[in-house]
Order: structure tokens, then sequence, then C-alpha cells
């Protein structure tokens, strides 16, 4: 981005500073949060498009450096600092594509949703895990969490846990993470030592806004019921947890995390608009050329894409062919090294 371009964008956000000020825009609700947003995102544009102008200058000056210095150590060294500025600033201009308007969609909040497959109470304590992994990624990458609905079982497994992780550029980072993920381990009842497969399928959806999608009220049937715990017994007296019913599609969605029934149904209204604009996406995509359609088809939630073997302490994504040690550690949320790679080669 040129140094005019970076001028412009500060001239705008002081513009917007004052436009914030102004009586008539602090008393007209959506105005107010319409600026504020355009604000918000400019101000970490202005951000990242000034890093990275510096990044660029740091490149030139070791680049200069690697090709004029005569020592051999230092020349090597040179070309790792080389290698590392490169891979930030590659970083950092694709947020700044994403911010600037490039791609929008990869600038949206997720809601991912865990289900367990194949395998019972095993599949249900490793989705739990994939779950808690997720939790602590995003907590490491200073995002917030929102569990929107989950049911356990009486062993602490997940038959299902949706949740919404909202940040800077979440769908970007998480889109891959959809698809079947395999365990291959010896599960804790097991007496005779046998390894067993099991399956958690895990879905990532951009988080739909009123804009993206419009639901009519005649298209939808809501229900109330009461929230349930593990094993299916009841937890509250009054019918807070909340079913809604999409009539065109078929599709149902249910709350039951939060005891106040208000928070509950916004937290279905999030899912079925999610949902609803997964569908839309998925038809506009079918439209598009062969070559895209086969770099969608790579983040088909219905393929394998990873599996994780315990008895060799070992991950493997099948998409890109690549295997990771120390399993412990990734479900830990340490999954940033599997990202980075994913990210790179699936794009």
């Amino acid at each position: 981005m040129e140094k005019s371009d970076i001028e412009k964008m500060k001239k705008e956000f002081q513009e917007l500073t004052e436009r914030l000020g102004q009586p008539e825009i602090i008393n007209d609700a959506e105005k107010l949060k319409e600026i504020s947003k355009a604000r918000a995102k400019l101000e970490k544009l202005i951000e990242k498009s000034e890093k990275s102008e510096k990044l660029e200058k740091e490149i030139k000056e070791t680049e200069n450096m690697a090709t004029n210095e005569k020592d051999e150590e230092l020349v090597n060294l040179a070309a790792l600092e080389l290698k590392k500025l490169k891979k930030e600033k590659t970083k950092l201009d694709e947020e700044i594509g994403i911010l600037s308007g490039g791609n929008t969609e990869l600038a949206k909040n997720v809601i991912i949703e865990i289900r367990a497959g194949t395998g019972g109470e095993e599949a249900a304590l490793f989705a739990s895990q994939l779950f808690n992994m997720y939790i602590h990624y995003a907590a490491n990458r200073g995002w917030k969490i929102n569990v929107l609905d989950s049911s356990k079982t009486d062993i602490g497994g997940y038959k299902t846990a949706v949740f919404e992780i909202n940040g800077e550029n979440v769908y970007s980072t998480m889109r891959f993470e959809s698809g079947v993920h395999r365990v291959q381990r010896v599960p804790t009842t097991e007496k005779s030592g046998r390894i067993h497969t099991s399956t958690v399928s895990v879905a990532v959806l951009p988080q739909a806004e009123d804009v993206d999608i419009e639901i009519k009220p005649q298209d939808i049937k809501i229900e109330f019921f009461r929230s349930s715990g593990p094993g299916g017994q009841n937890v509250n007296k009054v019918e807070t947890a909340v079913r809604i019913y999409h009539l065109p599609t078929g599709f149902a969605v249910a709350s039951q995390e939060s005891r106040s029934q208000l928070k509950n149904r916004e937290a279905a209204m999030k899912m079925l608009r999610s949902k609803l604009y997964e569908i839309k996406k998925t038809e506009e995509e079918q439209k598009m050329s062969a070559e895209r359609k086969k770099q969608i088809g790579t983040a088909d939630r219905s393929e394998k894409i990873r599996t994780y073997n315990f008895p060799q302490d070992r991950i493997t994504d099948h998409r890109v062919k690549e295997s990771w040690k120390h399993i412990s550690g990734i479900l830990a949320g340490n999954l940033e090294p599997i990202i980075e790679i994913i990210k790179e080669k699936l794009k």
C-alpha cells in the first residue's frame, strides 16, 4: 500500500471521528453504530498498513545486508531473518486485503458445530477434547467465545457443542477446520487394550448478519421447552430453552445454554441465520468455475480431513499430507503450526 493511501485513510479516520461527535449522529443509534464500525475498521487498516510499510523497509535493508556481507555466518543469519520478515509481511498483507474489502466473508466471525459421530462415548469424549482445543486456541488469539448450545454425556463427553467465536479474521483462520476428525486410541473404558477408531464432525460457518440473510416471521415456528442436563434429565422447571423451525427448508436449531429465554432465542436465531447463509453460499459456489469448486471441495466437511493417532503421538492432515507430533500440546490449544501450513497450502 502506497504512503499516499495511508494518508487518505488517516484523513478519512479523522473525518469519521469528528462525525461521531455530531448531535444528529449521537441521537441516531443505527448511524452511530455504522460510523463507529467503519472507524474501528479503518483504525486497524491504518495500523496494519503502517506496520507493513515498516516491514517492507526492513526486508530491503536485510536483502542489502545479505548481498553485501562477506561473513558467511552473517549472510546465513540475514537469510533466516529475511524468511521470517517475508512470512510476517505476507500474513499482514492478507489481513489488509481482507480488511480493505477484498473478501469480506473471510473477516466474519464464526459459529462452530462439533458433533460426535461413530464411536459412542469415545466419540463424545473426543468431541469434548476438540471443543476445549478450539476454546483454548481462541483464547490465546484474544478472541471471544460464547457457547450457544451443547448436549453432554454422563461421563463428560459432548454429543454436540455449538459456539460462536468473535474476533479479527476468525473465519479466515478457522475455515479449514471443517470436516471429519478421526481419532485412533485405546478408550479408557476398553479393558482388552484394543485400539478403537472414532469420528467427530466439525462445521465452521461464517456468522451471517441481518444484511446477509432475511428471515421472515411467517417462515419460522418457535417452541419453548425445559433445558436438560447430562443423560437428558430436566435441570430447569421453567421453559427457557428455545427451538426454532425454519419451515421452507425444514431446518431446526435449538439453544438451552442460558437461563434467559430471550438469550436462547437470540442464540438460536444466530445459528439458523448462519445455516441459511451457508446454503446460499454453497449455491453460489456451485455456479463458479471448476477450479474454484475444486478449491472449495478441499474444505468439504463430509471429508475425513485429519487423524489423531494417540499410540504414535501423531496428527496427520490428509489434505496437505503433513504430520505433527505432541498431540497433548495441540489439543491444549497449540493449533497454530497446523493452521499456518493448511492456510498456506489450501488457500
